[in-house]
Order: structure tokens, then sequence, then C-alpha cells
């Protein structure tokens, strides 16, 4: 099975060089308003829609401002397809496909690649990508050690929402290790606030729950490993990560109704069930998105109300730094392919983040991103945690699986880990579970060259 890249292709070592020492080395930053692409139309399909939507809608202006060319945006949500690579898939079959896509899982972007469906990004925007961005990301939207995606928006998800209120009741202070976090809780309990809000019934909040329990407590070489299929699900790694979970989910102390409730819960529930008028709970759990909506479901001010720790280490383990994020490619098929170029240069500069940005609900990898341009100090904080993560930083582990097994709703590890945190009582079987579904889902990936 494939092994993260170690280093990025096509990006000689006298190119770096001279991304760090020119003064201007792509056409896109020589200048502005210039309307090289007036009269033309750009074609970009991604996941975002509401608020999200309305933000990246505001980064397209930007373009067409600068280049004239006019940009029509798709989302898959707003359709009602959850499955981002079958809707691209669909669009391809019917020659629908658009110029740019906005990839949200890096075993999609890969998967996309391996069938041929993608157009190599040209040098510019390599050196672009090299000025703005650490190795890790343009690994991360490599195959093969060819350089397919720039990752635009990313986000943190080893972040911890705690309300302040709770914690200032209970007298605690911020757990630096689990096992801490766990006596928190039971005495967050005791003041009246159950530990958690868990977001079971969305599934994936559940994948990221384990995925940073299992970088912490496993280590990155492992999580690689697992990541890549390398090791197997039965592996007693994964079942100590899957005993450490269920002991927080399976009590009623440590999360609000336990698994049951968990299950019934989806993330702008359990984000609501910590900030709302009437909290049921101190802590959720997720990446930096919970900022957002704090801001906009909750309509308060995340300085004000909120507050947030990493992810604690488990055991001897460090600290995780869990992220994920959306990747632009541009599709073989377009026939727009020098202005989808140009398109995906722009994103890969700190002027396009900063819309997004100032917007909210924004996470950028770029490194020379102003930090200003976030809307609020723990929105700042995030991103400096991300960034100065640097090569740490982990990918999502069930985004580089092929999608039957990490992304798809009612199957693979989505449906499996929903039915642990219903009963726990066996890890060892629900570990077998996991180890057949992935078996198979990169069975299938290999054998029709999807995955």
């Amino acid at each position: 099975m494939r092994k993260p890249h170690k280093a990025l292709s096509g990006l000689s070592a006298a190119a770096v060089a001279l991304v760090l020492t020119a003064t201007a080395c792509s056409s896109l930053n020589q200048g502005s308003g210039d309307q090289e692409f007036s009269g033309r139309t750009l074609t970009v399909a991604g996941t975002w829609d509401g608020g999200e939507g309305k933000a990246f809608r505001k980064v397209l202006d930007g373009f067409t401002a600068k280049t004239g060319a006019k940009v029509k945006f798709e989302s898959s949500r707003a359709t009602g397809v959850d499955d981002f690579a079958a809707f691209i898939r669909d669009k391809v079959k019917s020659k629908k496909a658009p110029d740019v896509a906005m990839v949200p899982q890096v075993g999609v972007l890969q998967q996309f690649a391996q069938k041929g469906w993608l157009e190599p990004l040209p040098p510019s925007v390599e050196l672009e990508a090299a000025r703005n961005f650490a190795l890790v990301w343009q690994n991360y939207g490599s195959y093969r050690r060819v350089f397919y995606g720039l990752y635009f928006k990313a986000s943190h998800k080893s972040t911890v929402w705690y309300n302040p209120k709770a914690f200032d009741k209970a007298e605690v202070l911020p757990p630096t290790d689990y096992d801490e976090m766990l006596r928190v809780g039971k005495k967050l309990s005791a003041a009246g606030y159950p530990a958690f809000s868990v977001a079971g019934k969305d599934a994936w909040p559940l994948t990221d729950w384990f995925e940073n329990i299992y970088l912490a407590q496993a280590g990155p070489t492992n999580y690689a490993k697992l990541a890549t299929n390398e090791i197997g699900w039965t592996d007693p790694t994964v079942v100590k990560a899957l005993k450490t979970l269920g002991k927080l989910t399976n009590d009623q102390d440590l999360t609000v109704g336990g698994g049951t409730e968990a299950l019934r819960t989806d993330l702008a529930e359990s984000v609501e069930a910590v900030f709302g008028k009437k909290p049921k709970a101190a802590m959720v759990y997720e990446g930096d998105f919970v900022a957002g909506l704090i801001a906009g479901e909750s309509k308060k001010d995340v300085d004000k109300v909120a507050n947030f720790f990493p992810f604690p280490k488990v055991d001897d383990g460090e600290a995780p730094v869990l992220s994920g994020g959306d990747a632009a490619v541009a599709m073989k098929d377009s026939k727009n392919k020098e202005l989808a170029m140009s398109f995906i240069e722009y994103l890969a500069s700190p002027k396009a983040a900063s819309i997004w940005a100032k917007e909210g609900g924004f996470l950028s990898p770029n490194i020379n991103l102003d930090l200003d341009a976030y809307p609020d100090d723990t929105t700042r904080k995030i991103a400096k945690s991300l960034v100065d993560a640097g090569e740490a930083v982990q990918f999502d582990m069930s985004d580089q699986a092929p999608g039957p097994f990490g992304g798809t709703p009612g199957q693979g590890e989505w449906q499996l880990l929903q039915d642990f945190v219903r009963d726990p009582s066996n890890p060892e079987a629900t570990a077998r579970k996991l180890d057949a579904a992935a078996a198979k889902a990169y069975l299938d990936a290999s054998a029709t060259g999807t995955g």
C-alpha cells in the first residue's frame, strides 16, 4: 500500500531556492486587475453550501476582480449529494466535469489521480505552494510524487472546546493529558455538567475521536501504517484505542446520555449543548470549525463564551496534531486549463486565503497569511498552532482511506464506530469487523483502480 510521500517530485532544489529568493515568480503576483481572462467562465465544484458557500463565493469574486473571468460554483451538498466522489464521477461520465474541483478527502484526490481524471499542476503553482505551505501539505496533494492538489482550506482537528463558566463552577483547569481530562470530567459532572456532548449521529466525528486517541496513544509511525493499511485493524494498538474511546462514551458522567444520546446528536446539536442558552455539557470535541458554529448557530462571540485546549496526550505519547482539508484540483477534461491553473495559483496566495479568513469559519495552512486576517483571537490561536506544527501535522486517517471504508454513511468505519459507541463491550469484535471492512475496501479499490 502507498506510504506518505517524503518529497515532492518535479520541484527541484534549485526551484525551491528560486522561490525563496525571487521577488516575483508568478504572473499572478506581478500585478492585479489585469483582466487577462475577461469574458471567459470557469466552473468550480465543491461541497460547501450555506455560510461556507457564501464565503467561498467571495473568494471567487476576488478572482473575478483580478482576471475578469466569471466563476460558476456548484455545491454537491446543495444538490443533495453527500458523496463528493460520486458527484464528480457522475459529472465525468456525463462529460460535464468542472474545470476545478475542491476535493475534501486525500483518498478521493488519489482516486481521481489514479483514474487519470486530473491534470498535474504546473511549475508556477508548485513554486507558489513551496513559497506558502509546509512540504507536508504538498505531499498530501500528490499522488505517486506528482503534484495534483493545492490545499486551500484546512481544519485543525485536535481541539477540545469548553465552556469557561462550567470550568469555573467546577473549579477545574484545562487538562494536559487524557487521564486528567477524564478526572476533570468527573468533577464537572459533580458540579452539574456532564463532561462531553458527543456528536455520534454524523458518524465522522467518531472517526476523529478515534484518530486523535490512536495518534496520541500509538504514535505517528503506527498511525501512518494504519492509515495506509500496512497494519491491520486487529492490531493491539487499535483494540487499545477502542477501549480508551469506549471508556468515555459509555460513562454518562463523561458523555451526556452515554452512547445512546451521542448517536442521536449531530455536530451542531453537540455544540449547542455546550454553548447554548441552557448548557447540558461542559465540553465538545471537534475541529476549529466549532468556532464557526458558535458564532453562526449560537449567534455568540466566540472569544467571550468559549475557549479550547489541545487534544491531550494519551499515556506516554505526544499530543496529536490532526488535520484535514480541501484541495483544488484541475480536471483533465477541462477546456479551460490555463484559466484553471491561474485560479489554483490564486488560491495558493495569502490574498485569496485572507478573503475567507475575514469571514470566519475558515483555517488556512498558508504560512504567509497574516493571522490578523482571522476575526477573533481564538481562531488566531488555532491557526498559529496548525502552522507552527509544520511537518508534524497528520492528515485525517479516514480521509486517506477508500470512500466505502472511510467516508460513506451507513458503511465501513462510520457505521462500525457508531455500532461500537452503541455497545462498546467487545472492542476485539469491533476491531475484527473494521479489519474485514478495510481489507475489502482496499482490495476493491485496487481491483477497480479507484483507490
